[in-house]
């Protein structure tokens, strides 16, 4: 890509001031410092010092499962999956009773729901020790996030700012605090795509090995929750703009003997990954255990249609990136059969807890998703036809483009003020002649806003931000780290202060909201019995 321009407008300026540098005081590792104390603190306050049962929904049910099967019996709850929350939590519990710090580690542990006191004592530990792993999967996200974006843009002053906005999003404000399944859905996707964006624009010999890690972290992020298949869908897309031209491969991948021979090595591997695999695969597809889970099929009445067509998008999107970027015939075949196996082999974690509803969930995500979904999605996907479609489209998008201007549909989520200034910044970016990095910002824009019409028919809860908030944030640094001349500007600094302190206001809204309520837990009675039949409450009736 082009060098930096050199900032002439800094000189004839006399002096002006680098809001950059103003923004980014305490340095990059100070910078790391500081957001991480500050999440340690608004975590503290409005997540691990609350009353245990304040955020039951979904804390209970992970709990729940993991003490049971702590007890060796089977995972219980199949709604997102959260397979890999479950797993994690059950360890977690396991690693803290080995350590002497959590006595009631399993459902045999517990204390009856008579004693209400013990009772009280130690669930409260039990979800604190939940709420503390959270809170350090969310911390070491923010970390690997900030290292991803060092790789990505040029300016490290760009990526603490970035890692800033995303620490303190309206996602990360939800998952710091609570077990969810999002958390360890969406952000593998979006790891992987920083990986993919990294990876593109600077070729290298083991480049194939990365897009092998990005479908491993596509994988996980399925394996948590279904609704990762709408990011991974858009992946292949999104990717097509970041390239460059040093994105050419290097001499190695250019038709050379070897080159073909590790091609050739990397087939094999991919099959015998494959051939690994297969058992689950079957099992996924399996009409028996499809037709007793009462799913759908989405398209043409058959299963796997979608799941084809989705394998068929990333083919020709990696033929295109190819064409468009000078990536050799070679290089792209290895990438194929990396990915492959890379997404072979983390399937077989499902081994580690096997459960044939976990597999044909992640096997048919988006049927999945229907048996969660609201009535007029419910029509639509039962067959009302082209038109139903549509209209349903279209409503997401309006209720979407009504929710980023935040005036006209309001929620704690900061980075809709970010949009504000990333449409223009596109536009200014297109008419400086930065076509492609304008390109780049308004796939990733596109893409959100992709993503976020679809999750309308769940009602967009602030648990969702956190699969699209990141793709706000990436498009808004790419734009930031080419049009650096803006850094000099009067209006940068006082609109940066402006934005943190809205989005430190907003993006803790949500966590302060719960902290403060004053309701019971009571409403948990409506779905416990379904979701923890082993663990009575003290504030529920007894079962008959």
């Amino acid at each position: 890509m082009d060098e930096l321009s050199p900032v002439a407008t800094a000189a004839s300026a006399g002096a002006r001031k680098d809001a950059f540098d103003r923004l980014t005081f305490l340095g990059w590792r100070g910078g790391l410092i500081a957001i991480v104390a500050g999440l340690a603190l608004s975590f503290f306050l409005f997540g691990y010092a609350i009353v245990y049962w304040r955020n039951a929904d979904m804390d209970f049910m992970v709990i729940y499962n993991a003490l049971a099967m702590n007890d060796g019996k089977p995972q219980h709850f199949f709604d997102h999956t959260a397979y890999l929350t479950i797993l994690t939590v059950k360890h977690w519990f396991g690693f803290l009773h080995a350590l002497g710090l959590l006595d009631a580690w399993s459902l045999s542990s517990m204390p009856s729901a008579t004693d209400v006191a013990a009772f009280d004592a130690a669930m409260t530990r039990a979800v604190r020790a939940g709420r503390v792993l959270a809170f350090l999967i969310a911390a070491g996200s923010v970390l690997l996030f900030a290292a991803l974006m060092r790789a990505m843009v040029r300016d490290r002053r760009v990526a603490l700012l970035a890692t800033l906005a995303f620490a303190f999003s309206g996602g990360m404000a939800v998952h710091s605090r609570i077990l969810r399944s999002e958390l360890i859905a969406a952000l593998p996707v979006i790891f992987a795509l920083m990986v993919l964006i990294a990876a593109g624009r600077r070729a290298s010999l083991g480049r194939p090995l990365a897009l092998g890690l990005a479908a491993v972290l596509c994988m996980l992020g399925l394996e948590n929750k279904v609704q990762a298949i709408l990011a991974i869908g858009a992946l292949p897309l999104m990717i097509l703009p970041f390239g460059s031209r040093d994105s050419a491969s290097v001499a190695f991948w250019r038709g050379g003997p070897a080159a073909w021979l590790v091609t050739a090595a990397s087939a094999v591997i991919a099959g015998i990954a494959v051939a690994m695999a297969w058992p689950l695969i079957a099992t996924g597809f399996d009409r028996t255990l499809i037709d007793a889970a009462h799913f759908r099929p989405l398209l043409l009445g058959r299963y796997g249609v979608y799941q084809l067509a989705l394998a068929l998008l990333i083919g020709a999107c990696m033929i295109a990136y190819a064409a468009l970027w000078r990536v050799s015939a070679a290089e792209t075949l290895a990438s194929t059969f990396a990915i492959v196996t890379g997404a072979s082999l983390t399937l077989l974690l499902l081994y580690l807890a096997h459960d044939s509803r976990n597999v044909i969930a992640i096997a048919n995500p988006l049927e999945k998703m229907l048996t969660f979904a609201d009535a007029a999605t419910g029509d639509v996907a039962s067959g009302a036809g082209i038109s139903g479609i549509v209209r349903l489209l279209i409503e997401g998008i309006g209720s979407v483009l009504a929710r980023y201007t935040f005036v006209l549909h309001s929620s704690a989520r900061p980075t809709v003020f970010l949009t504000w200034l990333i449409v223009p910044g596109i536009v200014m970016a297109w008419r400086r002649g930065e076509r492609l990095t304008a390109l780049q910002a308004l796939t990733l824009l596109l893409a959100a806003i992709g993503i976020d019409t679809l999750g309308v028919r769940r009602g967009l809860k602030s648990e969702y931000f956190i699969f699209t908030d990141p793709l706000i944030i990436l498009s808004g640094a790419i734009l930031l780290d080419r049009l650096s001349d803006l850094r000099f500007a009067r209006w940068t600094y006082a609109t940066a202060m402006a934005l943190f302190g809205l989005h430190l206001a907003i993006g803790q809204a949500e966590p302060a909201k719960f902290a403060f309520k004053r309701t019971g837990p009571q409403s948990i009675c409506e779905w416990n019995n379904h979701y923890m039949p082993l663990l009575p409450l003290p504030w529920c009736p007894a079962r008959s």
